[in-house]
């Protein structure tokens, strides 16, 4: 057994005693954050680009002094992209990490099975990249925040793309499960009541998230009568897609193109040129399309530490530490029901402008992009964007009585 000095022995009793009295707010004990994203299979990428944005954050944060004085740590679980393996990685975080506050999720369907366990944890969560609008809606709860764009915003937006086309006869192709079945759906509807003589057509394709054959699907379309299709398949799924649509020549086809996440720079690097040009691209942040400071710097630094530009999610997940940030900070606690009453209702400036967590249902009022694929950028070594559209969030949103929410 080690030999342990009289001096060096009173020294660490007095320090136990001293935390034992202090509880767990003591200056010197990091405020801990747990993330939650798919690490591993197809869509990695995606968990990977929101933890290089979390770690600019975080870096940025504790050089500059942490939070209430205390440095930030993050932990991070792998969901697999399953709901029942969100839900123990959460418990796990919360109860034997001893997490002050989540962030996170990938999937709709994951962001489904896991938000009506979050009042139990009594740990804040916000979600920064799941997009299902029940997160925000039917399922929502006081301790669920988004902070990125879900998908009656972004729907709302591609409608009013669609509407510019001359394109009548729509069908889709997305992933089977909520994200894909609620962007047809939202889409549908919105369409339908901005051009009422479109035909929503029945023969609509649903392959499973994580397929590897696609080229049913793609035919399927090229075969049928459609003039325009939804596409909202994601992630390592969307390269694979694109890829053999264009061994299929689906892109020779004349048709509206209209992918809902086909500007995720995850994809657009994966793809290079073998992403086509002309095609409708929509992204919930374009590291080019806004002018301020905060999205300067968050773009070099990003630029200059990954060599590649930030997507959407890491935008999104550098921005939700910032607003725990400024959330702890008016608590001036990091106890979980009261950080969780501080984003409500509350207004942020983000690397896409000014962000607020509306009242009611706590979803962030922000801005989906869209654009056309345009020639390669020079340095970037992706597709750029032409054409581009900013939506203001507040006028693609849905009312808080549409949403169904009932905080």
């Amino acid at each position: 057994m080690k030999n342990v000095s009289i001096k060096n022995f009173l020294v660490a009793m007095t320090a136990a005693a001293t935390l034992g009295t202090a509880g767990t707010s003591y200056a010197e004990d990091p405020i801990r954050i747990g993330g939650m994203y798919i690490l591993s299979g197809s869509a990695a990428t995606y968990g990977e680009f929101a933890q290089r944005g979390i770690d600019l954050a975080v870096g940025e944060i504790n050089s500059s002094g942490g939070i209430l004085g205390r440095q930030v740590e993050m932990i991070y679980e792998d969901t697999q992209g399953k709901a029942s393996v969100a839900i123990q990685a959460a418990r796990k975080l919360a109860y034997s990490e001893g997490v002050d506050a989540l962030v996170g999720l990938d999937s709709s369907g994951v962001a489904q099975g896991l938000v009506p366990t979050i009042p139990a944890l009594q740990k804040p969560l916000i979600i920064t990249h799941a997009a299902t609008p029940d997160v925000t809606g039917n399922l929502c709860n006081a301790f669920t925040y988004r902070i990125s764009v879900n998908v009656a915003q972004n729907m709302k937006a591609a409608a009013l793309v669609a509407s510019e086309t001359d394109a009548t006869n729509w069908t889709t192709i997305g992933p089977d499960y909520a994200f894909g079945h609620q962007s047809w759906e939202f889409f549908g509807n919105y369409l339908k009541d901005i051009k009422p003589d479109v035909n929503l057509m029945s023969e609509t394709n649903f392959p499973r998230f994580g397929a590897e054959d696609f080229t049913p699907f793609i035919d399927r379309v090229m075969d049928s009568d459609a003039e325009g299709v939804l596409i909202s398949v994601w992630g390592g799924d969307l390269v694979n897609f694109i890829r053999q649509a264009n061994n299929r020549g689906f892109f020779e086809k004349d048709l509206e193109v209209m992918f809902t996440v086909g500007a995720a720079t995850e994809v657009l690097t994966a793809l290079g040129d073998e992403m086509p040009e002309g095609v409708h691209l929509s992204t919930r942040y374009w590291y080019e399309a806004y002018d301020n400071d905060m999205n300067a710097r968050f773009v070099k630094a990003y630029l200059d530490a990954y060599g590649n530009p930030p997507s959407y999610n890491a935008q999104g997940a550098y921005a939700a530490i910032y607003a725990y940030k400024q959330a702890m900070e008016a608590a001036g606690t990091t106890d979980g029901p009261a950080v969780a009453k501080a984003l409500s209702g509350m207004t942020m400036e983000s690397q896409n402008g000014t962000v607020t967590f509306r009242k009611g249902d706590n979803q962030a009022m922000v801005s989906p992009n869209w654009g056309v694929s345009g020639p390669m950028h020079p340095e970037h070594g992706i597709r750029t964007l032409t054409n581009l559209q900013i939506f203001d969030g507040e006028e693609v949103a849905r009312t808080i009585e549409e949403t169904g929410c009932k905080l």
